[in-house]
């Protein structure tokens, strides 16, 4: 699984439309063609089933009859993780996609696919490039989501036989290094021409300190501005080497959306932060990036059937304080929060830690316009819409997805 056909299927599983049928979204980690937690995973898929009876629960047996079909006899030797998605119905809907990382297990049942874990994972493991450089040899690999695609092998050419009896010592030594030299430059125009079709975002250097050293001696200006690091890595573990390495540089680039996110929202310019700011700002399409904090657990929400206004959940009182309505439905604000993002094909950062990001909530925007101002009321906040809540004595029903994690 390549990151391009990745965010295809995100977008595909975004823009899933939404029916009565249940989707049944389940990710699992794998080992040996098998799951690691299998009795997790069928304590998860018992505690979903538990309460359902008569249509809901056939429904939701059709939608997982073939999930279970994959995680038995799909599953290929060197998938580390893999998801799938399923419904059935009038508008049937089956998706399986395999990775060599690995991704939590949890299953979760609702309308509409739960994405939150492949838009991670994408933005976690962006495509890159490695140049393996050892003494004697140049590899340069495309990694695609811990997937490694050779692109070069090229051996550093021997003098001839003779060539040291023939010439002093000193002018053998200086052809070998002018060899090595024209060598490793022939190796950087190649890596030259992958980057520059700009699919990957970072080069890292690995293999024997020594040759690392001389290769990036001759780094142009064009590939300095894309090294990512430099590790000492063999043949056998060039992947893990090189992945903990991005990681490591993707983060230190989530920090710097983070500043930046910060910097406008304390200058009131292109800036939101909060749940409600963000997620009204992805509702008019304003988001140009959203930047989430891994460890952002907003809560339940519940949405106005009515006119769309969402508030926490605080039990069973409430009465929406736009239109009065007493009708609500459970919204996994996160995850709406993404599959808007994706929609609008808005950048999506998670960001492992943030002082700041936790002090606004955990989520932020950054907008690509800002609105002009309205006078009057406008629209609740939902501390204004929480508020409002323990004032109602009127039951605000709704359904809730079924998940179990």
């Amino acid at each position: 699984m390549d990151r391009m056909n990745l965010q295809e299927h995100v977008r595909t599983l975004a823009m899933l439309p939404e029916t009565d049928e249940p989707v049944v979204s389940c990710y699992a980690t794998l080992e040996d063609r098998r799951l690691r937690e299998p009795n997790l995973v069928d304590e998860q898929i018992q505690a979903i089933r538990a309460g359902l009876t008569g249509k809901a629960l056939q429904a939701l047996e059709e939608a997982l009859q073939p999930v279970l079909a994959f995680l038995t006899l799909g599953l290929s030797s060197d998938a580390k993780g893999a998801a799938v998605f399923s419904r059935a119905g009038k508008e049937p809907f089956f998706l399986t996609l395999r990775f060599r990382v690995p991704l939590p297990n949890w299953i979760v049942v609702d309308t509409t696919p739960r994405i939150y874990h492949l838009v991670e994972l994408k933005d976690t493991y962006e495509q890159y490039v490695v140049m393996l450089a050892t003494k004697g040899s140049i590899r340069i690999f495309e990694m695609n989501v811990g997937t490694a695609t050779e692109r070069l092998s090229a051996a550093l050419p021997e003098l001839r036989k003779d060539s040291g009896r023939k010439h002093p010592k000193e002018r053998y030594q200086r052809q070998m290094k002018e060899r090595e030299r024209r060598f490793i430059k022939e190796s950087i125009q190649v890596q030259e021409q992958i980057l520059a079709n700009k699919k990957h975002s970072h080069l890292i250097l690995a293999g024997h300190p020594t040759m690392t050293a001389r290769v990036h001696a001759e780094l142009p200006a064009s590939l300095l501005t894309s090294l990512a690091g430099v590790v000492r890595a063999s043949d056998s573990d060039v992947v893990q080497a090189t992945i903990d390495a991005f990681i490591k540089a993707e983060e230190e680039e989530s920090q710097t959306i983070a500043r930046k996110l910060a910097e406008q929202i304390s200058s009131g310019d292109l800036g939101v932060g909060g749940t409600a700011a963000c997620f009204e700002a992805l509702k008019r399409d304003q988001a140009d990036t959203l930047v989430l904090l891994k460890a952002y657990t907003p809560g339940q929400f519940r949405v106005c059937r009515a006119c769309n206004s969402i508030a926490p959940e605080a039990g069973r009182i409430l009465t929406c304080p736009e239109c009065g309505c007493e009708k609500s439905t459970y919204l996994d604000i996160k995850e709406q929060m993404v599959r808007l993002a994706e929609q609008q094909l808005c950048a999506v950062e998670v960001v492992n830690e943030s002082e700041f990001l936790a002090q606004v909530g955990g989520v932020g925007c950054l907008l690509r316009y800002r609105l002009a101002h309205k006078s009057g009321r406008g629209r609740a906040s939902v501390s204004e819409f929480a508020g409002k809540q323990s004032e109602s004595q009127n039951g605000f029903g709704g359904s809730r997805s079924r998940t179990a994690a």
